[in-house]
């Protein structure tokens, strides 16, 4: 089984990053396969609202994300980091985010009448990493709601939601142990689940 990490940050080594790893080694302990992709390497666009995914439920638009759509297909869960912009995920998550759309099926003739396509073919699992500089939960604002909500209506389920505040110089995390901790015991608890959604499709 196999998790993909996702770094939305526009810069390595930082404190998604790290967190990010967190996660990722409680994964590993479990036996599983992981890998770990930046956004910042890959040259991809925003969705375009052009709906050429209506029909196919595939993205038309030929970029980066090309490979990474094949890996989250191939992924049984995922863990999706994001520094805090301005109240906000960064703008290398939001078109992550935004190119997910392509995962929706509506109705035809009633656009209220919907699901995902992980619904239909059995949903995922996912943890998610949100940081901001800031000493107090309002200061992240949106962050962590635009993360967990959009992989919600995409079908990943996030089973665990990392908020690390009064972070802002790079690798900061790194001396932060009960952060990393938290974050590592998020990982076990995704792969834990992903097992016992595994094991249950077997009864």
């Amino acid at each position: 089984m196999k998790v993909l990490g996702i770094i939305g940050s526009p810069r390595k080594n930082g404190n998604t990053d790290i967190l990010v790893d967190s996660v990722l080694q409680g994964v590993k302990e479990k036996g599983f396969e992981v890998e770990k992709i930046y956004l910042s390497d890959l040259d991809f666009k925003g969705c375009i609202a052009c709906e050429g995914c209506r029909k196919t439920c595939k993205c038309v638009l030929k970029d980066d994300l090309e490979d990474v759509y094949v890996k989250l297909e191939e992924s049984d869960g995922i863990v999706l980091g994001s520094p805090t912009y301005f109240y906000n995920v960064t703008w290398l998550t939001k078109k992550f985010l935004d190119r997910l759309y392509a995962y929706e099926v509506f109705d035809e003739t009633d656009r209220s009448v919907w699901l995902s396509l992980n619904e239909v073919n059995g949903s995922k699992y996912a943890v998610t990493v949100s940081i901001c500089e800031q000493e107090t939960i309002e200061n992240m604002g949106f962050t962590s709601d635009a993360i967990n909500l959009t992989l919600q209506s995409v079908g990943w389920r996030t089973v665990e939601s990392i908020k690390a505040l009064y972070l802002y110089e790079r690798g900061e995390a790194q001396a932060e142990y009960e952060l990393k901790e938290r974050s590592k015991k998020a990982g076990v608890k995704l792969a834990k689940t992903i097992i016992l959604a595994d094991k249950t499709r077997s009864i």
